[in-house]
């Protein structure tokens, strides 16, 4: 009870920094019940607040499936409902909370109109991933939706034409990135909001929308962001919270 009462005020103190104006009664409360139901941690990225919602992580379901001693996830593809040539992949995940447990099915499907832009290409890693959280879900009975079943935060069904702006590049022998899959890495690693970065990278590129921008231009606002991030990542969301009424006009 201790422990759980420790992180109930480690979780608190960290979303009224990552949150200010977000947190109010309602918000303080759901955050309450899901640090003790489950043990999750703001601080270690297993909760987003976005949209004065709460939504869990990738992270958080798998660390919690962890910390129940989850005998095991099988993943597979549907494929009579995947389209690899349009980019539609439908995944199948089956979570065996113990050795005797029957299973808890989940479906996760993805296509290029119901996930984010700054993901495009990735849609198979996407449907297998949302798979895998509804099946957690269902099975330690989590009734929010986790963040990577959303699209994106502001536009959740549609895809944005910038993705059109930056075509996969070709790899060289040692396995570089995309410009986009870079982008992408450093949005998950320090749980960034994609629509606020969007919208910090047209500032940063000084153009109206990212379809002006040049390669070069994201390429160094990529660098830019990835360098932030890792020195400062309060400052960093400081100035993307910046944008929060600016969403739409960087579409």
């Amino acid at each position: 009870m201790r422990l759980k009462n420790d992180l109930s005020r480690k979780n608190l103190s960290a979303a009224k920094r990552k949150w200010p104006t977000q947190m109010n009664r309602h918000q303080i409360q759901t955050l309450r019940l899901l640090t003790q139901g489950y043990q999750f941690s703001v601080v270690s990225g297993d909760l987003l607040l976005l949209e004065s919602g709460w939504y869990v992580t990738h992270t958080g379901l798998i660390r919690l499936a962890a910390r129940r001693r989850c005998r095991g996830i099988n993943v597979q593809p549907i494929a009579e409902f995947s389209d690899s040539r349009n980019g539609r992949y439908v995944f199948k995940a089956i979570v065996y909370r113990s050795r005797t447990c029957q299973g808890f099915v989940g479906y996760g499907d993805a296509d290029p109109s119901n996930v984010s832009f700054l993901v495009h290409g990735a849609e198979m890693r996407v449907a297998e991933t949302r798979a895998v959280n509804r099946a957690l879900r269902k099975a330690y009975g989590i009734g929010i939706c986790s963040v990577e079943e959303i699209g994106s935060v502001a536009e959740p069904n549609q895809a944005s034409p910038e993705s059109k702006k930056l075509p996969p590049q070709p790899t060289n022998g040692n396995g570089a990135r995309t410009v986009r899959d870079r982008l992408c890495q450093v949005i998950r690693q320090h749980q960034l909001d994609p629509n606020l970065v969007k919208a910090y990278a047209t500032d940063f590129c000084s153009v109206k929308t990212l379809r002006e921008a040049t390669r070069e231009q994201v390429e160094n606002f990529v660098k830019h962001l990835a360098d932030w991030a890792e020195k400062d990542r309060n400052a960093l969301l400081c100035q993307l919270n910046s944008y929060l009424g600016q969403k739409e006009g960087a579409a």
